[in-house]
């Protein structure tokens, strides 16, 4: 009885997992992009993606850490 009271008080971190893994794959592909294209990101503007996409990525897995725990 006590463990089912724990598990429903327990906060579902699903959006975390979910934000923080497509964080280390979006890293993972990065690192290997990175260091197989000497060219990469192709410019300013690509630059500009790839920092955009990444903030996002960091800012949504810190939001669903802090809003789960």
């Amino acid at each position: 009885m006590l463990a089912l009271t724990i598990a429903a008080a327990e906060p579902d971190r699903t959006a975390f997992y979910i934000f923080g893994g497509l964080l280390a794959v979006w890293a993972v592909v990065l690192g290997l992009v990175g260091a197989t294209q000497p060219a990469f990101p192709y410019g300013s503007r690509g630059a500009r993606v790839v920092m955009l996409l990444s903030a996002v990525l960091v800012a949504a897995a810190m939001a669903s850490a802090i809003l789960t725990d």
